[in-house]
């Protein structure tokens, strides 16, 4: 089976209206920027999107904002977009806001197979509302869904022509679980090799999970926010 596609148009080709849609990295970190430049052409609309953060105004998932094409983004942080924030109180964006670990597990769940799981996290809060609250050892735990995708759209460091795939540092986050709780899972790479030419120690997505690869290019990589510290104070 040919798992590689000449790029992210070609490997989106089926991604229509309405698609409920992972996308990897964290923060800025490690997304698959090939891939939401063609969403953002393809102008499909009404997309829920599943990532940990909703991109900033201009990058990242921000661009997808700014056409409209999402119509909820379930996420765990979006301090830092100007465009969403006004969307969410403008009531054209449906959100759910999700505490990272427990959006974390809830994709890692899907990646096992394994239906809902109990966390304490967000019991007595509005989280909480409307979900099974059991005990456990005079504790209070919500029940949480596992959380699959019709795709999951991850960006890795390397990969190699059957989908084994090597992410760099904290690109990792949050990228090797989604890449195993979509239905299709597609995989835009910073270097395709040959197959055997990573290092089986070193691939933390096999290629089992993965349904399609291509070469990506231009990769910005940008910085979400800065932050520097002088020397000695100063």
């Amino acid at each position: 089976m040919n798992k590689v596609f000449a790029g992210a148009a070609e490997a989106l080709y089926d991604i229509a209206d309405g698609a409920t849609i992972m996308l990897g990295g964290f923060g800025l970190c490690g997304i698959p920027e090939n891939s939401i430049a063609a969403l953002k052409q393809k102008g499909i609309k009404n997309l829920t999107c599943i990532s940990n953060n909703a991109g900033v105004d201009n990058f990242g998932l921000g661009l997808l904002l700014q056409t409209k094409q999402i119509k909820k983004m379930m996420s765990s942080y979006v301090g830092e977009n100007a465009e969403f924030e006004r969307q969410l109180l403008s009531g054209e964006l449906e959100v759910d806001l999700i505490p990272q670990g427990t959006l974390a597990t809830r994709i890692e769940m899907a990646a096992m197979g394994i239906p809902a799981f109990y966390t304490p996290a967000g019991y007595g809060t509005e989280i909480g509302e409307g979900k099974e609250v059991r005990e456990f050892g005079g504790k209070m735990y919500l029940m949480e869904h596992a959380l699959h995708a019709d795709f999951a759209i991850v960006k890795a460091w390397k990969g190699d022509r059957y989908g084994n795939l090597v992410f760099r540092k904290t690109t990792r986050n949050f990228s090797t679980s989604m890449a195993k709780a979509g239905t299709i899972t597609i995989a835009e790479v910073e270097h395709l090799v040959e197959p055997g030419e990573l290092d089986p120690d070193h691939i933390q997505v096999a290629s089992v999970y993965v349904h399609r690869i291509f070469q990506g290019g231009g990769y910005e990589k940008r910085i979400e926010r800065r932050t520097v510290q002088l020397a000695n104070g100063k």
